[in-house]
């Protein structure tokens, strides 16, 4: 890799690392410039998801005021996000990308659908809660359930997660969409810790460590670029940001593959 592309890679990450942070999707630029640059797709992947760690870290550190107070529940989900991200990435290296890949539109969808659509069930749900001094008893298992999913799709690729986490907190969860981007960021780090170890104890070989290298100072550095500006967009702007990038997710995935 030369000078250039080793530089155009660090920018993809700072891009990436920015955009994840905000709502997700970061990997939809990473990856395909990767593929551009000649890297093997399962590779790319690989590599890839090992960079954006210190982004995803950097992006839940910068959110650590939202966190504060809100840990005791997210610490309750994390056990979800590490199965889900684990049978993920398993499922990475033994089935065929083309299978996994057909539904990837349909739960980026599902997750918009969530995300526009979340508010209202989220004001339904705390008028029954008011009402009847109790959740509804779909909630909590239906959260438990979205996390395993959306940690499995983080798991095998990863890009667009944080818009699915979005769609399911913003719907299942209770909190200010704030707080719950800083969950978002916290989930989608730990499925992508998880999916890490997986790949480099199982498959050592498909791990480019240079280019891993090359994201993850960028996406570091975007991380914290992402929590200066996301955490300051009003609760409006962030959920039409989400929706937007979403929406380029599927078209990429459809018909740019």
């Amino acid at each position: 890799m030369s000078f250039w592309e080793s530089v155009l890679v660090v920018l993809a990450g700072v891009g990436a690392g920015t955009i994840n942070t905000i709502v997700g999707s970061g990997s939809l630029i990473t990856f395909p410039i990767l593929l551009l640059l000649g890297v093997p797709p399962v590779s790319a992947n690989v590599s890839n998801n090992l960079g954006m760690l210190p982004g995803g870290i950097a992006g839940a550190y910068g959110y650590r005021r939202e966190l504060r107070g809100r840990w005791g529940p997210l610490l309750k989900l994390l056990p979800w996000s590490v199965v889900g991200a684990a049978v993920g990435a398993a499922l990475l290296l033994v089935l065929p990308a083309e299978a996994f890949r057909k539904i990837v539109p349909i739960l980026i969808g599902f997750g918009l659908l969530m995300v526009i659509f979340g508010p209202r069930l989220q004001r339904w749900s705390a008028a029954h809660h008011q009402e009847t001094g109790a959740m509804p008893r779909w909630q909590a298992p239906a959260l438990v359930v979205g996390l395993i999913l959306a940690a499995m799709y983080g798991g095998y690729f990863g890009a667009a997660q944080g818009v699915i986490l979005m769609g399911l907190l913003s719907t299942l969860a209770h909190g200010t969409l704030q707080e719950l981007n800083g969950w978002k960021n916290v989930l989608a780090s730990t499925a992508n810790f998880v999916a890490a170890v997986v790949f480099v104890s199982a498959a050592p070989e498909q791990v480019d460590w240079g280019v891993a290298a090359l994201i993850g100072v960028g996406s570091f550095i975007g991380g914290f670029i992402g929590a200066g500006v996301g955490r300051r967009l009003p609760p409006a702007i962030l959920r039409a940001i989400i929706i937007a990038i979403g929406v380029v997710g599927i078209v990429k995935i459809i018909f740019f593959p």
